[in-house]
């Protein structure tokens, strides 16, 4: 996922599941390593195995409703099983054979939600009847005008890290690998898609003016990775195995952006093993979606806002399909663990960029994310506990999560050699395929299988080091110093006292535009401000990325031209990754900044998705 990196001080309960090949993997013995504080489950007494739903999509009534079937595995002294839920309705609990079945909810916590007690009375199946609530947090309901097409509602789910227990009852923990199949119910003409095989794409009657979808996930996923969109849909093939999907306003853009699709999945295969999910398809939502992708499997989520008609963003969707090995194949148990699935992808990305589209763009790319890793050890401090890999203590450190797990990935890959590290990363997917991980099994198998005993190797990669302790070891791999040769000396020339009509933005690529916006002095006056506007034509910019980085610097200098673009773009978009700093920026301008901010904010807030209100509407209070 990007760019919102959730952070929950919990360990988890640690499932573990045999390696798959053909079949999915059966349900194996519970690791006693780590307990999942954010969730009410009892994995240990009885767990989750299969959830089968029947919902039907009420967009009057922003609710879906109906049954959702679990299977269970439940040790022979089970009495009750605890599931995760927030904000359902339960209007019955029953058992396979129809017997209605006790149930109740604990207190509620306002981020945890309350544990749903059922008692079992010896069942190993329970059907429970019900509804989510109007304001489900993984739930975004977007009238008409919200979308792209203007003429039809939409409805999309976000679930990561642990929201899908917002119209899910089951346990909502990433160690708890679930197999599931659904029945989605949706108003026509609207179509609905899933993260699992489409059974019916074209759907089938249910009623006056309905239809039904049915999908299947056969593989046992993580609880988060259960996600739905309902909506006007068109779909574009890309490949054999590849497509997307998008509202018919924006399909066309979307498959021009998306070509390469089916070269980044063969790239990814060359690299790490076979892709094990079947079809590789994205769909391209509504601008609300807050964050740049989630990667569902089969079906990638993406934001809008990577399409900026040159293809230059589509490191995004390398970063998504990534997560097909690191994330989906094998997840982080705990989310104090999220490097697991966050930095093994994001060295992941890089390598299938390399691939692909050659050494000088990866290498300008992992030069960003040293600059973004730097970033996040100047705003926490470099020795905080929130720079640490494993459990780092602050929510916003994507800068670690992402970049500080990447550069220890390539620094594994510098100290061992390329070849050797591929064979081992790749191994490591088979021999882990389906199964939850922590950093300490990581780190065991690490020691196992590629430092096998060598005491110098192992002094040399200091892993401990990395994971367990704050700030960077001093035997990171740091970018190639000449990536961003040219772009360097431009910056040295401007701050030099140079015109900017001499630096030479128009042919730089996004990576390098990138690198000079953020390389600028943070304090500028606004004759040079409005110099680099006027030369660079930086607020009347389309590419997200790019505009973002230079509101960025506008606003915190007070640059009164910038506001209507900021406008814009605050009310055209909701990824949590731009809104959040432009809102956080606004405000700390004082006097000037807080209007702007408090009137932008009351205007942009209905368009938004939890995940963002959650974050900006903590920024804006006093």
């Amino acid at each position: 996922m990007q760019p919102l990196r959730h952070h929950l001080a919990a360990a988890a309960i640690l499932l573990l599941a045999a390696p798959a090949a053909a079949a999915p993997p059966k349900v194996a013995p519970i690791l006693a390593e780590a307990r999942d504080s954010a969730s009410y489950a009892r994995p240990a007494e009885a767990r989750v195995t299969h959830v089968a739903l029947d919902l039907a999509a009420d967009f009057a009534a922003r609710r879906l409703s109906g049954t959702a079937t679990l299977d269970l595995q439940a040790s022979p002294a089970a009495r009750e099983i605890v599931l995760d839920s927030k904000g359902l309705a339960v209007r019955s609990v029953r058992d396979g054979a129809g017997r209605p079945l006790p149930f109740a909810f604990g207190a509620s916590d306002p981020e945890k939600g309350a544990a749903l007690t059922v008692r079992l009375n010896g069942a190993r199946r329970i059907r429970i009847d019900y509804s989510s609530a109007a304001d489900a947090e993984a739930l975004q309901w977007l009238t008409p005008a919200q979308t792209a097409g203007k003429r039809h509602p939409f409805l999309f789910s976000q679930g990561q890290p642990t929201l899908n227990r917002s119209w899910i009852p089951t346990q909502d923990s990433p160690g708890i690998r679930q197999t599931w199949e659904a029945r989605i119910t949706v108003p026509e003409p609207l179509g609905a898609v899933m993260s699992g095989e489409r059974l019916t794409p074209k759907g089938e009657r249910a009623g006056p003016g309905r239809r039904a979808f049915r999908f299947r996930m056969d593989k046992p996923v993580a609880p988060y990775l259960i996600a739905l969109a309902v909506g006007d849909l068109a779909f574009q093939r890309l490949g054999p195995r590849t497509g997307v999907y998008a509202e018919p306003a924006t399909i066309r853009a979307a498959a021009a952006e998306l070509v390469d699709t089916e070269k980044m999945v063969a790239a990814a295969e060359r690299l790490y093993g076979p892709y094990r999910w079947g079809r590789y398809d994205m769909i391209v939502l509504p601008p609300a979606f807050p964050y740049g992708g989630m990667e569902n499997p089969t079906l990638t989520f993406l934001t809008p806002t990577f399409i900026a008609g040159d293809r230059s963003l589509v490191g995004l969707v390398a970063h998504e399909l990534s997560h097909s090995w690191s994330g989906n194949l094998v997840t982080n148990a705990v989310w104090a663990d999220s490097w697991l699935n966050e930095g093994v992808t994001s060295y992941f990305e890089n390598r299938i960029m390399e691939a692909l589209y050659g050494p000088a763009r990866a290498s300008q790319e992992a030069a960003l994310s040293w600059a973004d890793m730097e970033a996040a050890f100047a705003e926490l401090g470099r020795d905080a506990p929130g720079t640490r890999l494993h459990d780092p203590s602050d929510a916003e450190a994507s800068g670690i999560v992402y970049d500080k797990g990447a550069t220890f990935l390539r620094t594994l890959e510098r100290t061992v050699g390329r070849q050797r590290f591929d064979a081992w990363l790749r191994s490591y997917f088979d021999r882990h395929a389906f199964e939850p991980m922590t950093s300490q099994r990581f780190l065991a198998d690490l020691r196992a299988t590629l430092v096998r005993g060598d005491r110098a190797l192992e002094e040399r990669l200091q892993l401990d080091r990395w994971v367990y302790a704050p700030g960077l070891p001093d035997n990171a791999a740091r970018p190639d110093p000449a990536a961003f040769a040219r772009v360097d000396a431009a910056l040295a020339a401007f701050d030099a006292g140079g015109g900017a009509a001499a630096v030479p933005y128009a042919g730089w690529t996004t990576a390098e535009r990138l690198r000079f916006l953020n390389g600028l002095p943070r304090t500028l006056p606004q004759p040079r401000l409005a110099e680099l506007d006027r030369a660079l034509g930086l607020t009347a910019g389309t590419n997200a990325e790019t505009l973002f980085a230079w509101l960025q610097l506008a606003l915190a200098n007070r640059y009164a031209p910038a506001v209507p673009a900021a406008e814009r773009f605050l009310l055209s978009q909701g990824r949590t990754k731009f809104v959040a700093p432009l809102f956080k920026t606004l405000l700390a301008q004082g006097e000037w900044g807080r209007p702007i901010a408090e009137r932008l904010y009351a205007k942009a807030r209905p368009g938004y998705h939890s995940v963002t209100t959650g974050r900006v509407d903590k920024l804006m209070k006093p």
